[in-house]
């Protein structure tokens, strides 16, 4: 029966979101982009479509890796040996979705303590502007949740300002799909109800900010392509089963997430950004 609900709510979400959207006219999916990813991974999750549509449209995409990813698996691989396996892992995954090396730039800011780095962030992310204005910026939805994402699109924000460029943003959502109804309840009964009331309300935000989206499904499969790059993410580099991947979350809920036909995002420009932060 919760299912049940469960998948009619969703249906319902994605009907009323179908009403308001607006897709991408062809002159979008040509402009030049720079997409800023918190941690390696989230660029393809989140942009992996978009990334692709676009580079079949002709668009110059840059790829910005914001931290270093070091603390992915912190108990099972050192820091040092990850920041290098996530590295590569960023370039390789780039290059699947069509992105040059040369448009691949790594700040490798703290991965879990970006918030404690934002001076140098702004300062690293302004010269990126300056030497490649784009006409569109992609950052994290500034309601997705983990700090790390909350300080890129601060960061992000903060240095189209000091530069003075007015690009389109583009907010993605990635850990905001880790709530009801995309994702089921878990925990104890009192925290289901707070979760299920925080869920309503964030279902309620998606449907009101997220009012433009990509077609993507026909390049599905060089999406997953390029998120197999993402090896330490997707499969057990040890032999261990506390080695948790993007398919383990939510019983491979939350990873589905990211293969819908659409790529969604909440759209504005950067001299208007949402006062509701």
């Amino acid at each position: 029966m919760c299912s049940f609900v469960r998948s009619l709510i969703r249906q319902l979400c994605r009907g009323i979101m179908r009403c308001v959207m607006r897709e991408w006219s062809r002159e979008e999916l040509g402009q030049s982009a720079i997409v800023f990813a918190p941690h390696p991974d989230e660029e393809t999750l989140a942009c992996g479509g978009t990334i692709l549509r676009k580079r079949l449209a002709g668009a110059i995409v840059r790829i910005v890796f914001v931290t270093d990813g070091a603390q992915s698996h912190p108990l099972l691989m050192v820091p040092d040996e990850m920041r290098a396996t996530r590295a590569g892992e960023a370039v390789a995954a780039a290059r699947a979705l069509g992105v040059e090396d040369k448009d691949v730039m790594l700040l490798g800011l703290p991965d879990g303590r970006l918030s404690e780095h934002e001076a140098i962030g702004v300062e690293k992310v302004a010269e990126i502007l300056r030497l490649h204005p784009p006409a569109q910026v992609f950052v994290p939805y500034h309601r997705d949740g983990p700090p790390d994402h909350h300080a890129t699109t601060r960061i992000v924000l903060s240095a189209l300002r000091t530069c003075r460029q007015n690009a389109t943003v583009y907010e993605y959502p990635v850990w905001f799909w880790y709530h009801w109804p995309w994702t089921p309840l878990q925990g104890r009964v009192r925290a289901l109800i707070r979760e299920l009331r925080e869920s309503v309300a964030r279902a309620w935000s998606m449907m009101r900010d997220f009012r433009s989206f990509v077609r993507v499904g026909d390049v599905l499969d060089l999406k997953r392509a390029a998120l197999a790059r993402h090896r330490s993410q997707v499969e057990r580099l040890r032999p261990d089963p506390s080695w948790l991947t993007l398919g383990d979350i939510a019983g491979g809920e939350f990873l589905a997430c990211f293969f819908q036909e659409r790529e969604i995002f909440h759209r504005y420009r950067s001299n208007a950004e949402p006062a509701n932060r």
